[in-house]
Parts: structure tokens; C-alpha cells; sequence
């Protein structure tokens, strides 16, 4: 409105405007397939998930840290199903005060630890740390938080492996599964995830450079009067764009193709992120030829890297 007010009726009726004079040129989108809701629910929720356990990790960390950091540093991973019987067993300095050697070695074999340290070397490590509280006051309650966040970890863990499972099983049924998964380095839970927000509707893009557009791997250019400045653009599909610079930043190690890209890139100045988001554009490209004509990602009839394969072993 000009007023600068907010109307729904007035926004409706500048919509139905735009569509009544823009017709001609909007096309109807056909919704996702079931099968694609489908790859799209279980990865989102997995999403979530591990975001919910970064953060009940970094509250454990921050917990330990300030009452018991030997516990911390005992295992490589505090997530790890090792270090969670730990703090189960043990979760306060006072109930791990007669932790010796013996019992150490008898808690590694009830638990199948298979780590390179030896019982003698786990022992000696928590005690060359600090101490923590050994105040029996507030043991109790320190327990008590320890175990409730390590209670968390263990049943967000056991869902991402369920949910890992469901990825894979809805991934596998999928009729473009097989295009994401052949692609070098993708992995199962990767390649669902760029599927899942990619989509199956061949009409929903006009091309490769859409695509990039709702990934946010194209730069944006600002101008006003005679200022134009082109940068990084914020407003896209964020999941979309997390799955496929992962993929791109992991293709590098396994493709001849995207390394020269990647490297040409940051002979260039560019800094890694931006070499790994035009690698992702090009990436997009490949991608979207595949796509369209729905066939696997296969190195001899991608011409630029099967160039790059004769000229180097030329």
C-alpha cells in the first residue's frame, strides 16, 4: 500500500494483478513426487538431529571442562559410544577416585574398547589432568547433569543410526538415486541430501544457472544509480548449499577434474570457500546433465574430464 501499511487483501490483489498481466510467462510447476517428500522428510529430520547433538556435545564439553576436564580428554571423541560408558560408569571425579589400573582394563573388555591406548596409558592420562570437583557437596548434582546429557547422546545417536538406515532404504528407491550416488565421493548420506532439496521436477528450473541460483552458488550483483557491487548472496536454500559444497569440497580428492578446478580457483586469490562454491557451480552443470537425460555420472563421457585424463597421461 502506499501508505506502508500492511494489507493481506492488498497483497492479494497486487498477486492476482501480477498474475493476471504475467501469465504468459509463468509456467505451472508439477509438485515433488512422493518418493521425493519421502528422501526430503528423513534427511531434514537427520539434519536436525545432528544439530541437536552438536549442541548436547558442546554442553557436555562445556560441563566437563569446567568440573572434570580429565574426562574430557580421556577417549578421542567425546560422542563416541566408548566415552559415554565412561562417564555412565564414572561420571564424577569422586566415583572415579579408585579407578586403577585393573578396573580400567576390566571396564575396556565389558566395553570392546578397541583403541590404540592401553589401560595403563588411559589410567595415567586422567590423572596427569586436573583433578575437577572432588567436593562430594555438589557430586550429586554434577552426576545427576552429566548423566541426563549423556543419556541425550546416546538416544540421539541411536535414532541418527536408525535414521541413516531410512536414508539409504528411501535414497535406494528413488528413480534419481542412482544419479546422486555415482557422483565421486557423494556417499549415501550426502547424495540424499542434494536430491532432497534438488527435487525431481524436471520444469521446476529453466537451467543449470537456476539451480545454482537456489543453492546460492551465484554471486549477486547490487546496483543503485551508478554503484554496483557484486558479492555473496545470503538469500538461498541454506540445506542445499551446506550439502553441496560438501560434496564438492569432498569430489576434489577423488576427481582430476574438480582438484585443477578447485586449484585453478585458488591460484586465482580466491579463498577456499569461494573456490569450493565455483566448484559446486561447475559441479551443478555435470549434475544437470545427468539429470535431465537420467543417467549415471560416468568420468569417459564427462569431455573436460576425460581430457584432462588423456592430456595427463599423454
Amino acid at each position: 500500500m502506499l501508505s506502508g501499511a500492511e494489507s493481506d487483501a492488498g497483497d492479494a490483489a497486487v498477486i492476482a494483478e501480477y498474475l493476471r498481466l504475467r501469465q504468459h510467462r509463468l509456467r505451472v510447476v508439477t509438485p515433488y513426487s512422493s518418493r521425493t517428500k519421502a528422501v526430503r522428510t528423513v534427511v531434514r529430520t537427520r539434519d536436525d538431529l545432528v544439530g541437536m547433538r552438536v549442541t548436547a556435545i558442546n554442553r557436555l564439553s562445556a560441563l566437563l571442562e569446567a568440573h572434570r576436564p580429565g574426562a574430557k580428554a580421556l577417549f578421542a571423541d567425546l560422542e563416541s559410544p566408548i566415552s559415554l560408558e565412561f562417564l555412565t560408569r564414572y561420571p564424577t571425579a569422586v566415583s572415579a577416585a579408585r579407578l586403577g589400573e585393573a578396573r580400567m582394563a576390566a571396564f575396556c573388555a565389558k566395553h570392546s574398547y578397541s583403541g590404540r591406548r592401553s589401560p595403563t596409558e588411559l589410567v595415567a592420562r586422567l590423572r596427569a589432568a586436573p583433578a575437577g570437583t572432588l567436593d562430594e557437596t555438589p557430586a550429586p548434582a554434577l552426576r545427576d547433569a552429566v548423566l541426563a546429557l549423556v543419556a541425550v547422546l546416546k538416544a540421539v545417536n541411536a535414532a541418527l543410526k536408525d535414521l541413516d538406515k531410512s536414508v539409504a532404504a528411501r535414497l535406494a528407491e528413488h528413480p534419481d538415486g542412482e544419479i546422486f550416488t555415482s557422483l565421486p565421493r557423494s556417499g549415501r548420506i550426502n547424495a540424499a541430501q542434494i536430491l532432497a532439496e534438488w527435487g525431481d521436477c524436471r520444469a521446476a528450473y529453466a537451467g543449470p544457472d537456476s539451480v545454482a541460483a537456489l543453492a546460492g552458488m551465484c554471486p549477486v550483483t547490487r546496483a543503485s544509480g551508478r554503484h554496483r557491487a557484486v558479492g555473496f548472496g545470503w538469500a538461498c536454500n541454506k540445506r542445499f548449499r551446506r550439502a553441496l559444497t560438501w560434496f564438492a569440497d569432498n569430489s576434489r580428492r577423488s576427481s582430476p577434474w574438480a582438484a585443477k578446478i578447485y586449484a585453478d580457483a585458488r591460484s586465482a586469490g580466491k579463498d577456499h570457500a569461494h573456490a569450493i562454491r565455483i566448484l559446486a557451480r561447475a559441479w551443478i552443470r555435470v549434475i544437470w546433465r545427468c539429470w535431465l537425460d537420467g543417467k549415471p555420472y560416468d568420468p569417459t563421457r564427462h569431455g573436460a574430464a576425460a581430457a584432462l585424463a588423456t592430456s595427463t597421461a599423454a
